[in-house]
């Protein structure tokens, strides 16, 4: 057991991709009560939802809600905007498929939720090493929003700040594959892919799934992920 026994509730970002299941499964490990958090944000695909519905029910957690956002509105990303196409090959900088301020908004929410659960822990699978450069996934954003987030809540003015974890940023993409899979993480249930087709399939050429490929095959183990 980890940090304070008497409060062991946590609210799990789940994507329904291979990091936040694995951050869920650390979580549970860790003997936290799990409530998982997914949104509907209006991204290209929805077969990472039903990933994230069915990685939450394989786990038996206690509480699983799907937010439903509209950042198409705003659109400047490729997994918002159908007029800008998802890459297929690495590019410099920081790509197209990054969402404006998306983790903000996310662990905004998972706050709020935190709050009324009266739970003073949140999950996040972001991670600063086997990643495509997203600026809300490195170290000091995080240090920066849990500082805001001790600032902006009653349960911070009462001397109990909401602690963000983040197990997994430290970690390459084999190391987080070999860790799940030491947790008996079923990744054949999750959903990488940024152009996934309406069966869940991969495209097998996107960031995600490059990145997704070279951690199984430097974990040397099977990849379950079906590819179109």
């Amino acid at each position: 057991m980890s940090l304070d026994a008497k409060n062991k509730k946590a609210v799990v970002l789940l994507s329904g991709g291979l990091d936040s299941a694995t951050v869920l499964a650390v979580a549970r490990s860790e003997g936290y009560e799990c409530f998982a958090l997914s949104f509907d944000y209006g991204q290209r695909h929805e077969a990472e939802l039903r990933a994230a519905v069915n990685v939450a029910k394989a786990a038996g957690i206690k509480e699983h809600k799907v937010i439903k956002l509209d950042m198409q509105q705003f659109g400047g990303s490729a997994l918002t905007d159908s007029n800008i196409a998802v890459p297929t090959s690495p590019s410099e900088g920081i790509p197209v498929t990054y969402v404006p301020a998306r983790n903000t908004i996310f662990l905004s929410l998972a706050l709020a939720w935190a709050e009324v659960l009266e739970a003073e822990h949140i999950f996040i699978g972001v991670n600063a090493v086997d990643y495509s450069g997203y600026p809300d996934c490195r170290p000091e954003y995080i240090l920066a929003f849990q500082k805001m987030a001790a600032l902006a809540t009653k349960s911070g003015v009462h001397g109990r700040p909401i602690k963000i974890h983040v197990p997994l940023i430290n970690l390459s993409k084999s190391q987080i594959i070999k860790l799940g899979t030491s947790l008996r993480v079923d990744y054949g249930l999750t959903v990488s892919c940024y152009s996934a087709d309406a069966d869940g399939k991969a495209c097998g050429v996107c960031d995600s799934c490059r990145l997704r490929k070279e951690g199984f095959s430097k974990a040397a183990i099977q990849d379950p992920t079906s590819y179109i």
